[in-house]
């Protein structure tokens, strides 16, 4: 019993205490902080398992941290030496220190070590397992998992980006007024691109790939509950999340497999987070400025419309049109040309699509074996078997193969 309460703590406590304790210590003594509250969980469980349960286990998680961090800091006298007086309350040793975890300064010390975190002198890759590691508190095996990659080589990227901020002198703190903008620009991105690295990883572990998803969420969300972050390109980018997260038990099978968008079972959808993936879009649209968050989030609306109407069609493609003018991609240039093929026929698709050329995309031949399919199935063939050579997912081979079969 206790070892579960433990557990359960260890996953909604741990992260707001070590964030107070980053913003205490600074990035260069991270590993403190980290031992600290570790130390604390330790001692919660060999006391909580000899003694019980006290009343209120989360109080007392923040009391012991509190007193460990007090301790630490007149120990070693890093009060004085290195620790930034307005940190903490009192500046004078003989006083008793307050280290505040309120609600309040948990949330503004994630926030501003998110700022710290995605720093640009450090590379978008870079940033985004500093955010794993430090925001959500994934292990180093796990966010190897995540990239498909290896612990050796994710330690490397730390250690790189952990030098850099400190050569840079990084703090934990909220950028300057006329800085913050430009910033939360940076943020915003990073927090795009690690939802999508949970959404759309080749990596099998579905627990995985959703808990990467959450925590791009929960940190969106306290950059949209902040009054300092709290911009309409923030919600549009919360929407995006929810409309997306809403189809993700729809889009594997139970071997892993990933099933393409028209054979969803729409009973899978969520509609708790389409109704708040609504409800955000509609909070961001406010002001004058169209951010492309604000349109993948309309787009992934629509994708939300379980009828295949040529409504739905008709205003995907032209919201992909605006897309392409705000910013092109390689990728939304070819699901646009799917819009177009359900608005006007795989003729016109194809020839959009051979255009395009992008000969380094498995994406480019499995559409046009799609497009060919039933019109030119040797042409089809021939797609789907260059795209078949290109994959490395098997789940995604598995898709392409039952194409083949089915041809």
């Amino acid at each position: 019993m206790e070892s579960e309460i433990i557990a359960h703590l260890f996953k909604t406590e741990y992260q707001k205490i070590v964030a107070v304790l980053y913003k205490i210590f600074g990035l260069e003594n991270i590993a403190i902080a980290e031992d600290i509250v570790s130390d604390v969980f330790l001692l919660a469980s060999e006391t909580w398992g000899m003694k019980g349960l006290p009343p209120n286990p989360t109080a007392w998680l923040y009391t012991v941290s509190k007193n460990r961090t007090k301790d630490y800091l007149k120990r070693n006298n890093l009060f004085q030496q290195k620790i930034q007086p307005q940190l903490i309350q009192s500046s004078d040793l003989h006083h008793e220190m307050e280290i505040d975890l309120s609600e309040a300064n948990i949330k503004d010390s994630q926030l501003q070590m998110m700022f710290a975190i995605c720093h640009p002198s450090i590379s978008i890759e870079s940033q985004i397992c500093l955010s794993l590691r430090f925001l959500c508190g994934f292990g180093i095996e796990e966010i190897a998992t995540a990239f498909l990659s290896n612990k050796e080589t994710i330690n490397k990227r730390l250690l790189r980006a952990k030098e850099k901020l400190r050569d840079h002198k990084v703090k934990i703190e909220f950028p300057h007024p006329e800085e913050m903008m430009r910033r939360l620009e940076t943020v915003a991105a990073t927090l795009y691109l690690l939802f999508n690295e949970g959404y759309y990883a080749a990596v099998k572990d579905a627990k995985l790939r959703k808990d990467v998803c959450l925590e791009a969420m929960r940190l969106a969300l306290l950059l949209s509950e902040n009054e300092q972050t709290n911009k309409p390109f923030i919600d549009a980018l919360l929407s995006l999340m929810c409309f997306h997260a809403s189809r993700f038990d729809a889009r594997t099978d139970e071997n892993g497999a990933a099933i393409l968008y028209q054979n969803q079972d729409s009973g899978l959808w969520n509609e708790e987070l389409i109704d708040r993936g609504k409800a955000f879009l509609n909070k961001a649209s406010v002001g004058n400025e169209l951010s492309k968050y604000h349109v993948e989030a309309a787009i992934a609306y629509w994708h939300t419309q379980q009828n295949d109407t040529s409504e739905k069609w008709e205003n995907i493609l032209q919201l992909y049109n605006l897309l392409l003018q705000l910013e092109y991609s390689p990728v939304a240039a070819l699901n646009r040309t799917y819009a177009l093929f359900k608005v006007k026929g795989k003729q016109v698709a194809i020839a959009e699509a051979e255009k395009l050329n992008l000969s380094n995309l498995h994406l480019y031949y499995t559409l046009l074996g799609e497009l060919y399919s039933g019109l030119d199935n040797t042409k089809a063939l021939q797609h789907f078997t260059t795209a078949l050579k290109m994959i490395k997912s098997s789940s995604d081979r598995k898709v392409i193969e039952d194409k083949i079969s089915n041809l």
